[in-house]
Order: C-alpha cells, then structure tokens, then sequence
C-alpha cells in the first residue's frame, strides 16, 4: 500500500516495530515511554512474550481476578499496567500489537474509547480479510463468539494508546489463574 493509499483510507503514517518474545513488562514500559516522550505513531508488535505473566488493568484488584493460591504457587508474575482494561494470561501464544497516535493522526477518530475501538476493529478486518469474519463485540475482538483479543486503552491531552492481546494459541492451564469477572460482556453470558 502506498503512502497515498493509506492516507486515503484513513490510516495514519506509523513507524513499525516488530519484536519477538519480548518480556511484557519491558514491552509496556517501552509503550509507555513512546507515549508520554514521543511525538511519532508508532504499530509495535510482539510476537509472543518468554514466559507466562498476568497483566492487570490499572484499577483491578487481584483479590477479585485472580485464583490467588495457584498464582502464588506456581509464581506467576503478576503486572499492573500503565491503562485500563481487563486482565489477560499473557504467553509465547500471545501476540501483542500496539497502537500509539496522536489524537489528530487518524482522520474521522475521536479520542474516546469506543470511536478508537470502532477504527481498530476497521483496521484488523482488513488485516483478517479472507481467514475469518471478526468482529468488535462490546470491547472484545470476536471470530464468531469466541473472544481472540482483548483491549487497553489510555488517552492523555495530545495521544492515545490502544494495546491488544491476541490470544492466538495458549494453555488452557493458564487460564485457571483467572476467576470469572463478575462484569461480562453479554455475549460472553449466552
């Protein structure tokens, strides 16, 4: 795609950077240092990160999300991130990308969460075309009704950050770190 096509179609021009099984925490303090110094857009993606971890929104509460005794036991870390959002097992299955902007980059996007969640969903239809039929269900990432990504987001006076997990392969032991939220997305509840 050329600079003109992207521009017409509503995608900012970004500086990418790819990584491979870079830990999760270095990976959010680095999105959070582009965030708050940088005056680029940036698309960073991971692929996968080196070991187990639990990642918490920046107002969740480890009593209520966490099966504690097996966390404690098996010594998973648990991390809280610098935005909001809900909590994730992170592994070498999960693929991270993140979306850092300026909150004129990206023309017709609002920053608020639902009209940056509404472009998102835009941008990885195209990225999905012809493998399946996704779709943005209340703040999940959905092929069907099975959730594959899920979503933070901070919004600061001149930038945004969007950061997704997809949780394209990972052990279902895993997620028996993680209670039931006592708030679901209603498709989740059918």
């Amino acid at each position: 795609m050329s600079v003109l096509q992207a521009r017409k179609a509503g995608f900012p021009l970004m500086n990418l950077v790819r990584f491979k099984g870079v830990p999760i925490l270095k990976l959010l303090q680095l999105e959070e240092k582009l965030l708050r110094t940088s005056s680029d857009n940036w698309c960073i993606i991971n692929d996968g990160t080196n070991a187990p971890n639990i990642v918490m929104g920046l107002s969740g509460k480890a009593s209520e999300l966490l099966e504690l005794g097996p966390v404690l036991e098996d010594r998973v870390p648990v991390i809280r991130r610098f935005t909001g959002g809900g909590t994730v097992v992170v592994d070498p299955g999960t693929i991270f990308v993140t979306l850092i902007c300026n909150k004129n980059a990206v023309p017709g996007v609002q920053p608020y969460p639902h009209s940056i969640m509404y472009w998102t969903s835009l941008l990885y239809n195209k990225v999905f075309e012809g493998i399946n039929d996704i779709q943005l269900r209340e703040n999940d990432y959905v092929f069907g009704n099975r959730k594959f990504g899920g979503n933070a987001q901070s919004i600061t006076r001149k930038r945004w950050i969007h950061h997704t997990s997809f949780l394209w392969d990972f052990e279902g032991k895993n997620m028996g770190y993680l209670k039931l939220p006592q708030k679901a997305p209603e498709y989740r509840l059918s």
